[in-house]
């Protein structure tokens, strides 16, 4: 498995696209009860991110501005950064999951079966002055795609507690959710000058393939490369069909006040509450 955040590397000659990469072993049997309770299980280590999450906002920011004059994050900010989405993407893989083996409450595990790996370089100021403006489309699939998968994994959560494991689809297609959350957070927060891309996969015949006649690199995890069936594909579309579907619904779902103001003239009525993913 790969660190979270290495020491800044010099400049690839070949000016190849380096993309954020997650590395998640292969499915395997997990603990019955750990999955029935996995979400309560989690509540601290989601306070916990959400207190991290305020000092990396902050945090963020700054780096927005060193970047913005300088072309690049200073070390300091990275490394902050990288390790919080590392650790943010260890509790998320977790939720789905993808993992059995309970995340530690640390910055750094270099043990933990789930890691991500990001590689520092330059950055262009015009790009990052318009950040929050190109990230607008990648925030919107991640949204719904997560919205999907929200719809869903109840059922995931049932098979899970049958089988005690995740069919290979429903892993690859929650894992591809995993890694495009992260690559748009890594985008987002300026680790990386890569757009979010891959969400359906790793796919053949990209220029990190091997020439014809070479040998094929090794895979490094489950998810390095990942490589989708037909059915993870498709769980992936209906996962953003769905989000699309909850946030419609969600948006033209009458407000509280509405309600309220309807009763005054049918006081005989049923609300239906509205899940919000």
């Amino acid at each position: 498995m790969t660190q979270s955040w290495g020491p800044r590397p010099p400049d690839t000659a070949d000016g190849a696209e380096w993309r954020p990469a997650l590395d998640i072993p292969a499915p395997g049997p997990q603990r019955r009860w750990t999955v029935l309770l996995r979400w309560l299980l989690l509540i601290p280590q989601y306070i916990v991110l959400t207190l991290l999450g305020i000092a990396a906002f902050f945090v963020t920011v700054a780096g927005w501005f060193a970047a913005l004059f300088t072309g690049r994050l200073p070390d300091p900010i990275a490394s902050f950064l990288g390790k919080y989405l590392a650790y943010e993407t260890r509790i998320v893989a977790s939720s789905m999951l993808l993992v059995d083996r309970y995340p530690p409450f640390a910055l750094t595990a270099p043990d933990y079966p789930v890691q991500i790996e990001l590689r520092p370089t330059t950055l262009n100021r015009l790009a990052v002055l318009f950040r929050l403006i190109l990230m607008i489309p990648a925030a919107i699939i991640a949204n719904l795609v997560a919205s999907g998968w929200f719809a869903l994994c109840w059922i995931f959560w049932i098979i899970g507690i049958v089988l005690g494991r995740q069919p290979e689809p429903v892993f690859g297609a929650s894992a591809a959710v995993a890694r495009y959350r992260m690559r748009f957070g890594a985008y987002a927060s300026m680790l990386t000058p890569v757009y979010p891309k891959g969400l359906l996969g790793d796919q053949q015949g990209t220029k990190a393939e091997p020439a014809a006649g070479a040998a094929p690199p090794e895979a490094r995890s489950a998810t390095r490369p990942l490589l989708l069936d037909t059915t993870a594909k498709v769980l992936i579309w209906a996962f953003l069909v769905l989000g699309l579907a909850v946030q419609i619904v969600a948006r033209t779902a009458p407000s509280a006040d509405e309600h309220d103001y309807r009763g005054l003239a049918n006081p005989v009525q049923v609300v239906h509450p509205v899940g919000r993913s």
